[in-house]
């Protein structure tokens, strides 16, 4: 098994054209060209066609390409989701969903606009509803016909909705963070971080991606190039995990320890449970191997 890395996950404006040809050439594990928040609704129009040239000429390698839609209760939002469809991203990513019905909206649309099945959705948490209904909307991955398959907070909208002050450390957010990324481990998502505002404080943004990291999401979101490398280090299994990783399945591969729940290793209890988290470290590694090929 070999899993895909969203560990730094890059938004980059539609209308700007010159960020949009640099994206081919950095590190991030995915781009998300955005048709929303970073660009004025009278250039719209232009960027939904910058964004299709862009995403059909190719050159980004084996970076996932994300299309970030304006909604569709919004005055772009189907011709975004037919733009999409034209340009057939990796996924869709979609603003302000607020519960299952909204998924299964976007869904519909997307049939109806006659997606290919290989683009999947993504769905942006950036309402207090939608973080009180993660769960519900998180579930939906089960239905195929959905195509859900990762979460995205959306941090500043939600310190805007609920009047909350994001500060370091992210006291007043940490609750949502804990119960989104519940939410969509309970239903087999991924789940990506919001970004941090400040991109010339790389203390600062190490931290929060440490912090990140150990509330247990896949990475987090960009909104600068220089915040790509320390993003990838963090999230990346450093090679001190991927050796404890391989001494755990080395040892439970013996013949000796074949039908053991818990063995010793090292002077420590080791569980099954430890086996399969050391599973997916190597598996990570691997992917992360293959995309820096």
């Amino acid at each position: 098994m070999t899993l895909r890395p969203r560990r730094s996950v890059l938004y980059v404006p539609a209308a700007n054209p010159s960020a949009l040809a640099k994206a081919r050439d950095l590190a991030a594990d995915a781009i998300v060209i955005d048709l929303e928040d970073s660009v004025a609704p009278d250039q719209k129009p232009a960027a939904r066609a910058s964004a299709v040239e862009a995403i059909r000429a190719g050159g980004f390698g084996r970076r996932e390409i994300v299309l970030r839609v304006n909604g569709l209760h919004t005055p772009w939002g189907k011709e975004d989701f037919e733009a999409a469809v034209a340009a057939a991203p990796d996924a869709i990513l979609t603003p302000k969903l607020e519960g299952p019905d909204d998924v299964m909206a976007v869904a519909q649309a997307l049939r109806a606009a006659g997606a290919p099945e290989r683009i999947r959705l993504w769905a942006m948490i950036e309402t207090p509803k939608a973080v009180l209904s993660a769960g519900a909307i998180a579930a939906c991955a089960a239905d195929p016909d959905t195509r859900l398959e990762a979460l995205v907070m959306g941090l500043n909208d939600l310190a805007s909705a609920t009047r909350a002050r994001l500060t370091p450390g992210r006291p007043a957010a940490l609750a949502w963070l804990g119960f989104c990324v519940a939410a969509a481990r309970a239903h087999g998502c991924d789940i990506v971080d919001g970004v941090y505002n400040d991109f010339n404080d790389a203390i600062g943004f190490r931290a929060e991606c440490e912090q990140g990291r150990d509330f247990g999401f896949d990475g987090k979101t960009l909104i600068h190039p220089g915040q790509i490398e320390i993003c990838n280090e963090v999230f990346a299994p450093a090679e001190a995990e991927i050796a404890t990783a391989r001494a755990i399945l080395t040892a439970f591969a013996r013949p000796e320890n074949a039908g053991k729940g818990v063995i010793q290793l090292e002077g420590k209890m080791v569980e099954r449970l430890h086996a399969d988290m050391a599973g997916r470290t190597l598996a990570l590694a691997e992917g992360i191997a293959a995309l820096e090929r």
